[in-house]
């Protein structure tokens, strides 16, 4: 029986962060047993906000290519690549963006939120590209034809309108060409910044992926509990503590007896961040063994991307084909 097909993409933007592996990447590496999965890494989405400074991109495009091999995505098994080595992104989402009316772009919620909030950064994001952000995402998706994207709840906007241009695509022009992408929810755990807000690069309170275990064990150490608690024996409210969020992800057989101790002032706050650091250590040895082996063999990862690019062109030169015909511009 052939499976569905998934599309999914992350800008490389940075050094990748735990709050990134359990928001999505821990996800895809589940789906990749149940789905043909596509993913990319989308450099040409990086550029509609990071367009002054491209100095980091290529390195990023590395980078980011390891964390999603060191997570256990299997290049054989998923097609992996970067965005821009296929050009059939690009030119569909030109072609798409002569159908989709300025209206549904300026409507996109997170679309002013961002040009407000990154303004204060400096960024200038009053540009045609950043406001096709949504047009790209869509030819991304729909240029493989993929059934399936892994959404969080607040990309549904995003992925609606995705089903909005299919809807309208196939109207004009009459022709079934694209199926409506459905999402893929998952039940992903959200780990809070060191310093209880969301967890940012731009804020320097994440733990990265793939760390070394002695920079776990120093972010931990940086985690903000309870403020009330002096002393040990002071007892503590562990629904305010970053740490004990952490212990109810990565240590689930004892989170329920830290909870007991720390309220009843049984165990001190440095203890209860060595007992996390070790549990995480456990759990995200492998990974950190895996990332920096596979820091050492550039030539492979290359190949992986190259690869992957390879089998990405072939269904998008069928597709793209199909679309232009369509289209009568073939």
């Amino acid at each position: 029986m052939n499976k569905e097909r998934i599309f999914s993409g992350m800008q490389p933007s940075g050094r990748f962060h735990l709050g990134n592996y359990m928001g999505a990447l821990g996800n895809w590496v589940k789906l990749q047993h149940d789905y043909e999965c596509i993913f990319s890494i989308v450099d040409l989405h990086a550029l509609t906000s990071s367009y002054a400074d491209t100095s980091q991109l290529q390195e990023n495009i590395r980078e980011m290519a390891i964390d999603w091999l060191s997570a256990g995505l299997d290049p054989e098994k998923n097609i992996i690549f970067v965005q821009s080595h296929v050009k059939e992104h690009a030119e569909l989402a030109m072609l798409l963006g002569m159908i989709t009316p300025l209206s549904w772009l300026e409507r996109v919620p997170t679309y002013k939120d961002k040009i407000q909030n990154l303004s204060t950064q400096g960024k200038d994001l009053r540009t045609y590209g950043f406001l096709g952000y949504p047009v790209l995402m869509a030819a991304d998706i729909i240029l493989y034809k993929a059934t399936r994207v892994p959404v969080g709840e607040d990309q549904s906007a995003h992925l609606e309108l995705t089903r909005e241009m299919v809807r309208r695509f196939n109207y004009i022009y009459n022709k079934e060409v694209f199926p409506e992408p459905q999402a893929v929810y998952s039940n992903a755990k959200v780990l809070p910044g060191i310093d209880g807000r969301k967890m940012s690069k731009s804020y320097d309170n994440t733990i990265p992926f793939g760390a070394s275990p002695e920079e776990v064990e120093a972010r931990i150490k940086m985690m903000i509990t309870d403020p009330q608690r002096i002393k040990k024996i002071d007892k503590g409210n562990p629904d305010i503590c970053i740490v004990y969020q952490f212990q109810k992800v990565f240590n689930t057989s004892e989170v329920e007896d830290i909870e007991r101790k720390c309220r009843a002032g049984e165990i001190g706050c440095m203890q209860c961040k060595k007992i996390l650091a070790e549990k995480m250590n456990v759990l995200l040895a492998d990974i950190h063994l895996r990332r920096e082996e596979l820091s050492r063999k550039p030539n492979y990862i290359r190949e992986v991307l190259e690869h992957g690019e390879k089998r990405a062109r072939v269904i998008a030169e069928k597709n793209m084909a199909e679309i232009k015909a369509a289209m009568n511009v073939f």
